[in-house]
């Protein structure tokens, strides 16, 4: 299986039995931005979650999280950040269009306020690096040891369909579970998941290190405050409500057709018999591609169907789909 297609059916398989929402492909570096991704997370629900669905469909800017702007008086926006003006200015106009901040003009002169709280709303975060195949690791163990270091997450796991030895257990982190992850003929063409072993949660609330560039004896690291820490896990719990693992497209190929995974839609092709990303994958180049059109697939309303996550909040507009898509 493809790292991309084992990616989207190990989603589908953590959505459809755990609670709480899981998310792919979130930066989960501090120090250094986008240098660390997680392939997947799982956000467990907090005290407040039922608060946080009520607000918005969509990721909100952390800027506006942090800012001044509370849900009393209304505030002129520019009083209400610590941020430069641009920042804000974008932060705002976004708030404003997803629905977080309201939005007052008085003698020419923006004020804003927030619609509710920003609850606690998010518990644990579990992060699954997905590989395969063990024996094409790549970055691997560096990839885990800065997950481990760092401690941004509360417990990592590593994701595999290989055969776990001693060797490939002594080459990762103690503190990383591994799960073997393999097709379950007898439960509907579900994953099955044996669990090589266990996780050990690691200390979110305690300073990090972040390494930053590896050099002939000698690493370049970072040490990540607790504070910081916990913004980015913030982030991170914004992204993964916002994003979700639905962000595939379908490709225009008559090969293709929408494929049921445990109650996900996939995009899988006929000719080569598997879960294909029609982003790299597919189009003319491709020997086998048959022109046609691209398989009309609300995956918004998949989710909204599936999950905990509302699409459209009582009382708050509807976001067009795709739109926090990036970031």
């Amino acid at each position: 299986m493809s790292e991309f297609a084992f990616e989207l059916e190990l989603c589908a398989h953590l959505e459809a039995h755990r609670e709480g929402l899981v998310a792919r492909q979130l930066g989960a570096s501090v120090a250094e931005p986008g240098g660390r991704i997680l392939d997947t997370v799982c956000l467990e629900p907090g005290p407040n979650f039922a608060d946080r669905l009520e607000l918005t469909s969509a990721s909100i800017p952390d800027a506006a999280i942090e800012s001044n702007v509370g849900t009393g008086r209304a505030r002129y926006w520019k009083d209400a950040f610590d941020c430069h003006p641009d920042h804000a200015r974008r932060a705002t106009d976004r708030a404003c269009e997803i629905g977080f901040f309201e939005r007052d003009r008085r003698k020419g002169r923006e004020y804003v306020r927030q619609v509710a709280r920003y609850p606690d709303w998010y518990d644990r975060l579990v992060g699954i690096e997905n590989k395969p195949d063990l024996g094409r690791p790549g970055d691997l163990e560096a990839q885990l040891r800065t997950d481990v270091s760092l401690a941004l997450v509360d417990e990592i796991v590593l994701a595999t369909e290989s055969y776990v030895t001693r060797a490939h257990l002594h080459r990762i982190p103690d503190e990383v579970g591994v799960w073997r992850v393999h097709r379950d003929a007898t439960a509907d063409d579900d994953l099955e998941i044996d669990i090589v072993r266990e996780p050990t949660p690691l200390p979110v609330d305690e300073s990090g290190i972040e390494p930053l560039e590896y050099q002939p004896g000698r690493t370049d690291i970072a040490v990540v405050s607790p504070e910081a820490k916990a913004q980015r896990r913030r982030r991170i719990a914004e992204r993964a409500y916002g994003k979700g693992w639905r962000t595939y497209g379908f490709p225009d190929c008559g090969a293709c057709r929408a494929a049921d995974s445990i109650g996900s839609t996939l995009p899988y092709c006929e000719r080569y018999d598997r879960v294909v990303d029609a982003s790299t994958e597919c189009g003319p180049s491709c020997p086998g591609y048959e022109p046609g059109e691209v398989l009309k697939v609300d995956l918004e309303d998949e989710r909204d169907r599936r999950t905990p996550w509302v699409a459209d909040p009582a009382g708050k507009r509807r976001q067009q789909s795709g739109l926090d898509q990036f970031g």
